[in-house]
Formats: structure tokens, sequence, C-alpha cells
């Protein structure tokens, strides 16, 4: 795949993000291999479709406004790395986190790879210690004793 069409196929993955969880579903779908393996910024490892919609679908019942932006793509061979920054509204359990009703912006880097139009293999890492503050769980710094 040309650079062109890896970053077109990320466009139009995010805006379906963007698009609220049964665009996001789609999108998942539709690009992403059945038997592929994601390395979530949580540690785990997300293995085949099925799973990765159920993970996907939390995300959504936690921040069912979430809307990302791209703040970078780069290509490179099959993988294309997007840093994105997304933002939110905590209504639902994360982590075993209840909902705070907290907005929260989070920052993050995707790289995926890609084989037969398909994304087969997916990193991410995002601000997981921002956004831990944010919901209140932990104390910003200077701000707990």
């Amino acid at each position: 795949m040309s650079t062109k069409d890896l970053k077109a196929i990320m466009r139009r993955v995010i805006q379906a993000w963007n698009n609220g969880k049964a665009a996001a579903m789609t999108a998942i779908e539709e690009t992403c291999a059945t038997d592929g393996v994601f390395h979530s910024a949580t540690g785990e490892d997300i293995h085949g479709l099925k799973d990765l919609k159920e993970s996907m679908s939390k995300f959504y019942d936690a921040f069912p406004d979430v809307h990302h932006t791209i703040d970078d793509m780069i290509v490179e061979g099959d993988k294309i790395v997007v840093r994105f920054t997304y933002t939110g509204t905590h209504k639902g359990e994360i982590a075993g986190i209840p909902p705070t009703n907290k907005k929260v912006t989070v920052s993050g880097i995707d790289i995926f790879r890609f084989a037969d139009d398909k994304r087969v293999e997916g990193w991410e890492k995002f601000d997981t210690l921002g956004l831990m503050q944010q919901l209140g769980v932990l104390p910003k710094p200077g701000k707990g004793k």
C-alpha cells in the first residue's frame, strides 16, 4: 500500500471513531484482520477481531463522547504511526474506575502494521498517568501528600 493509501485509511478510521460506537465497530470490522493482534497501552495483548471489538466497546461505554484528533501521521513501509489527542467525558467504568463525569484530554501514539489492506498488528501508548490524574485517581504533582 502507498503512503497516501495508508493515511487515507487511517483518516477514515479516525472519522468513524469520532462518529460513535457503532461507526467505530464497523470501521474495526472493515479495516482489521480477523486474526490480528493489538498490544494495548495497558500491556494487554488483544487477539482477534472479536476481542478487539469487545475492548473498544468498553472504551466507548466509558467515554461515549470521545473525539480523536490526528496530530501527526508517519508512514514507513507497511506501518503507519498516528500521534493523536482524544477528549471525552468519563461516563462509564474503565479499569475498575467508576464514572467520574470528568472531561479528559489524553495524548497518545498508535502504530499499525498492514497486510492485504488490513490492520494485522497494532501498538498503543498513551498518557495513562495524565488520564488517571484527570480522573482524580492519582494526585497531580505538588497536589498530594
